[in-house]
């Protein structure tokens, strides 16, 4: 059927609005607290409500359907994990973001450790986020092609061009406000989506269950005790839990939305009713993917690759009006997340490198650097997004991976930090070190799937770590 004009005018008036509503919050930028945590003045609901978005980006979106297209519901068990991992943020490292008036998670390392350690985990964050964000980016093109025919790359530079105008100018507080305004539009959509599936599909829902009971989609649990399964429940209630403690607990993306809630109580509140709703959304998604399969009832190849099945859906089935609508809020989910990696960059680069060394700024010099270096990080993420159009497989499964390579060394080094007192910065950067060398044989090396590898780092860098400062403790 594909897009018309009503489509394709729902889409651009979607997309200058959002556009135009993130730039409301210019006006509010006055310093570099406002400009990366939103002046501390966020409630906690627009905060979790942020969390989920930065979670359920396009990458999540398009890929998560195509997962279970493919499979079953298995990777629901690593979700799982997603909410133990908050759980152990909230009692081991919020406690010690809150003791002090930190910007980026690097500080509580120079705090504990020192300057040395506070670069090389910035530095690894900055590294490592850019490279998967590219990915995420390149998931928008392919939304952005199917509906609007343009080529990857033109598809990746409109998107990365409206995203930058309004973080460039709002900064945090039009991220978090974005992202609200986002989840509310691409979860309505989404049940939208679903209800036109049973529609389309002869019997409904019975024929729907049916089929896919019959071709094992609708497994849940898998509790085989083989290592080498990357969704088992062990693997994913173990290995999600380590994941989530290391992305929303060390990666500066979620810590600066947690720092920008008016206090700890609230920080909490909202880490943890995030974890409820992201387990709503991806078990939402998950059976968007099982719905289409016992729709289309043909290989993923067919369209392609799996990333492409539910925007194919969208723009061939959907009725005209609500078509444009989800691709535009498909569309706007990316967008607000691409924004978030901005800002999160941006406040890492200045408040962990630039700051320390140019003290005698002032806040008006500070903040327009700021600016800049924003728009530098958004030439950055459109080059690794064009590099992205040849890397196969699924993207979620690829921008998870490159992710669980840094998440290790991270955790492990935090964890070093607040949960020992014997360890120093000498024994944590060489255990960090030989985490992060670890994590990435594990990556380039082995058929170890990536639902282990924040485990496996986090573990070698803990105790390789503390080995190491009982070694070096003149450097303590």
């Amino acid at each position: 059927m594909g897009l018309n004009q009503l489509d394709l005018v729902i889409i651009a008036v979607y997309l200058v609005g959002i556009t135009l509503f993130g730039l409301r919050f210019r006006k509010k930028q006055r310093s570099l607290k406002d400009y990366f945590l939103a002046g501390r003045d966020i409630p906690w609901w627009a905060i979790a409500l942020s969390i989920v978005a930065a979670e359920t980006s396009t990458l999540t979106i398009i890929s998560i359907p195509g997962l279970a297209y493919d499979t079953n519901l298995t990777f629901l068990q690593v979700v799982m994990g997603y909410v133990v991992g908050r759980i152990v943020i909230s009692f081991v490292l919020l406690p010690h973001y809150f003791r002090g008036d930190l910007y980026t998670a690097y500080e509580l390392i120079e705090r504990r450790f020192g300057r040395k350690l506070r670069s090389l985990t910035a530095g690894l964050f900055l590294l490592t986020r850019a490279a998967a964000e590219g990915v995420r980016v390149y998931a928008v093109s392919i939304v952005v092609a199917i509906a609007l025919g343009t080529g990857e790359i033109t598809s990746i530079a409109i998107i990365t061009a409206l995203t930058l105008l309004y973080t460039f100018e709002g900064g945090l507080a039009a991220v978090i406000w974005t992202d609200v305004v986002q989840t509310f539009i691409y979860v309505g959509g989404t049940l939208v989506g679903v209800f036109t599936i049973l529609h389309l599909v002869p019997g409904g829902w019975d024929a729907i269950h049916a089929m896919a009971e019959n071709t094992g989609h609708l497994q849940l649990f898998n509790f085989t005790p083989d290592f080498h399964v990357p969704y088992t429940f062990w693997a994913g209630l173990i290995g999600g839990a380590f994941l989530t403690t290391a992305s929303h607990g060390t990666d500066q993306l979620i810590v600066q939305r947690l720092l920008a809630a008016r206090n700890q109580k609230q920080s909490v509140l909202a880490l943890l009713s995030s974890g409820v709703a992201i387990f709503l959304q991806f078990a939402l998604f998950l059976l968007v993917g099982v719905m289409l399969y016992a729709f289309y009832h043909v290989p993923s190849a067919s369209f392609g690759k799996a990333d492409r099945i539910y925007p194919t859906f969208i723009v061939s089935q959907m009725p005209h009006g609500i078509s444009g609508l989800l691709i535009a809020a498909i569309l706007a989910a990316a967008m607000s997340n691409l924004s978030a990696a901005l800002n999160s960059l941006s406040s890492s680069f200045v408040m962990d490198f630039y700051v320390r060394f140019r003290p005698n700024l002032d806040e008006r010099q500070r903040l327009q650097f700021s600016r800049w270096v924003t728009f530098g990080w958004g030439l950055i993420l459109f080059g690794l997004a064009v590099l992205s159009l040849h890397k196969a497989g699924r993207v979620i499964e690829v921008g998870l991976q490159i992710a669980s390579v840094a998440y290790g060394a991270l955790l492990g080094v935090f964890l070093l930090g607040v949960l020992t007192k014997k360890a120093n910065q000498s024994g944590a950067m060489f255990g960090m070190l030989c985490g992060f060398v670890a994590e990435l044989y594990l990556w380039q090396g082995t058929h170890v799937p990536w639902t282990w590898w924040v485990m496996l780092g986090t573990m070698t860098t803990f105790l390789i770590g503390y080995a190491a400062s009982r070694v070096f403790k003149e450097s303590a």
